[in-house]
C-alpha cells in the first residue's frame, strides 16, 4: 500500500477488507500470502568455492603471470637433456605464488560472507496479531504475517512489519528508530494522517517500521508491508543493487600491468626477431624452427623475469593482515582491496549512532548535594566506571572506590531510579552481551542502579 502514513485508519483497513477488532479471516490470510509472500528478506547467495578461485585471478597481473607459467611448463615439457627436472622449477614456483595468493583471498572472503548477515538480525522473530479464528490476540511467527494484518505491539518487542498505526493503548508511544534513521532519541508517535505524500521515515509519526524497537507504549495497527516490501527491505534491495567499483589499488595495478604487458611483449619480440639471423646457427643443428624455439624460450625466460611474481602475493598478505586487525575491532571486511580504499579515504560520511558509537548509553558522572551554606552549595562528584549495558562496573569519588550505600543522596538516586523506570536489562546468550529493553536513557539508570549495588549485595553468588 503506498503513502499509507498520508491516509486515515480508516482508509487503510477499507483497502485491506478488514476489520480493526476481529482481523482477517484464514482465507484472506491464505490469500495474502499468496499474493506478498512471506515476511522475511530472501537470504543472499553466497558465491561457491569456485567463483571465489576464479575471482582470485580476474586481476591483470596475475593473469599474466599465470600465463608465462603456462608458457614456462610448455616449453619445459619439451626440454630436453640434464636440464629437463630444472625447467620446471620457474613454472611450479609461479603457480605455487598463484594458489597461496588465490587461497588467502578465498578464505578471507569465505569469511566475510559468512560474517555478512547483518540485517538479518534485525528481522523479528515473533509477532503480535488478532485474526478472526481466534477472540484473544495471538503470537505467531514474524515471517508468517501479511499486509491486513492487525498487529499488536508493546514496550519491549522488535516491530515485526511496516505497520499503520490505528490506536495508541498507552499514555505515549516512543520507538527507536535508530537501526533506520541514525537518530538515537527515541520518536513520539501519534495516529493523525501525515498529510505530505513525500514525508522522509523521520516524519512518518504515524508508522512503525520492521526491525525498530518499541521503547515505550502500547499499541495497535495494521500490517501494511512485508519482507521485501518494508522501508529495510528496500535498503536491502539497494544494497544489492549497488554495483562494486574498482578500487584506487586495483585501478593502479591493472594500469601497471597493461604498460608492464606492453613493454614485456615489446621487448619479447624485440629479442625473437634480433636473433632471426641466428635461427640456422650449427648450435641448433642447422634446424630453423629449432633455432626460432630456442630464442622463443629465451624471450619467455625474459619475460618471467621481468615480472615481479611477489607482487600479488605481498600485497594479498598485507592487506590480509589489515582485515584481521580490523577483525579484532569488530569490523568485518569482505573484500580485501577495501582496506586499502579505507586507508586513503580523508572524508567518511557516515551515521553516528551504531556506527562511530556502540549505540548503547550510559551514565559515567553523578553529583549529589554535600551541604548547603546560604547561597553556597558543595556537591560530591562520583565517576562511574563501564561504557556498555552490562552491569559491571564501579563507583569512585577522587579515583578512590566508595560504598555507595553509605551515602544517603545516592540511596535516594538510586531509589528514584529503580521505581521511575520501565526499562529492564536483557541478555542474550547467542551474542553474549546485554541488551536494553524499553528506552535508552531508562535503561542506562537502571544499569547504573546495578552497579551502584546500594545494599551490597553479591549478585554473583
Amino acid at each position: 500500500m503506498e503513502n499509507a502514513h498520508a491516509k486515515t485508519s480508516e482508509e487503510c483497513l477499507a483497502y485491506f477488507g478488514v476489520s480493526e477488532h476481529t482481523g482477517l479471516s484464514p482465507e484472506q490470510v491464505k490469500k495474502n500470502l499468496e499474493k506478498y509472500g512471506l515476511n522475511e528478506l530472501p537470504a543472499e547467495e553466497g558465491k561457491t568455492i569456485w567463483e571465489l578461485v576464479v575471482e582470485q585471478f580476474e586481476d591483470l597481473l596475475v593473469r599474466i603471470l599465470l600465463l608465462a607459467a603456462c608458457i614456462s611448463f610448455v616449453l619445459a615439457w619439451f626440454e630436453e637433456g640434464e636440464e629437463t627436472v630444472t625447467a620446471f622449477v620457474e613454472p611450479f614456483v609461479i603457480l605455487l605464488i598463484l594458489i597461496a595468493n588465490a587461497i588467502v583471498g578465498v578464505w578471507q572472503e569465505r569469511n566475510a560472507e559468512n560474517a555478512i548477515e547483518a540485517l538479518k538480525e534485525y528481522e523479528p522473530e515473533m509477532g503480535k496479531v488478532y485474526r478472526s479464528d481466534r477472540k484473544a490476540v495471538q503470537r505467531i511467527k514474524a515471517k508468517d504475517m501479511v499486509p491486513g494484518d492487525i498487529a499488536e505491539v508493546a514496550v519491549g518487542d522488535k516491530v515485526p512489519a511496516d505497520i499503520r498505526l490505528i490506536s495508541i493503548k498507552s499514555t505515549t508511544l516512543r520507538v527507536d528508530q535508530s537501526i533506520l534513521t541514525g537518530e538515537s532519541v527515541s520518536v513520539i508517535k501519534h495516529t493523525d494522517p501525515v498529510p505530505d505524500p513525500r514525508a522522509v521515515n523521520q516524519d512518518k509519526k504515524n508508522m512503525l517500521f520492521s526491525g525498530t524497537n518499541i521503547g515505550a507504549g502500547k499499541a495497535v495497527g495494521i500490517v501494511i508491508a512485508t519482507g521485501v516490501g518494508t522501508e529495510i527491505g528496500k535498503i536491502r534491495d539497494e544494497m544489492a543493487a549497488t554495483e562494486q567499483e574498482k578500487t584506487p589499488l586495483q585501478q593502479k595495478l591493472d594500469e601497471f600491468g597493461e604498460q608492464l604487458s606492453k613493454v614485456i611483449s615489446l621487448i619479447c619480440v624485440a629479442v625473437w626477431l634480433i636473433n632471426i639471423g641466428h635461427f640456422n646457427d650449427p648450435i641448433h643443428g642447422g634446424s630453423w624452427i629449432r633455432g626460432a624455439i630456442y630464442y622463443f624460450k629465451i624471450a619467455v625466460a625474459l619475460a618471467v623475469a621481468a615480472i615481479p611474481e611477489g607482487l600479488p602475493a605481498v600485497i594479498t598478505t598485507c592487506l590480509a593482515l589489515g582485515t584481521r586487525r580490523m577483525a579484532k575491532k569488530n569490523a568485518i571486511v569482505r573484500s580485501l582491496p577495501s582496506v586499502e580504499t579505507l586507508g586513503c579515504t580523508s572524508v567518511i560520511c557516515s551515521d553516528k549512532t551504531g556506527t562511530l558509537t556502540t549505540n548503547q548509553m550510559s551514565v559515567c558522572k553523578m553529583f549529589v548535594v554535600d551541604k548547603i551554606e546560604g547561597d553556597f552549595c558543595a556537591l560530591n562528584e562520583f565517576s562511574i566506571t563501564g561504557s556498555t549495558y552490562a552491569p559491571e562496573g564501579e563507583v569512585f569519588k577522587n579515583d578512590k572506590l566508595v560504598k555507595t550505600g553509605q551515602y544517603d543522596g545516592l540511596v535516594e538516586l538510586a531509589t528514584i531510579c529503580a521505581l521511575c523506570n520501565d526499562s529492564s536489562l536483557d541478555f542474550n546468550e547467542s551474542k553474549g552481551v546485554f541488551e536494553k529493553v524499553g528506552e535508552a536513557t531508562e535503561t542506562a539508570l537502571t544499569c547504573l542502579v546495578e552497579k551502584m549495588n546500594v545494599f551490597n549485595t553479591d549478585v554473583r553468588n
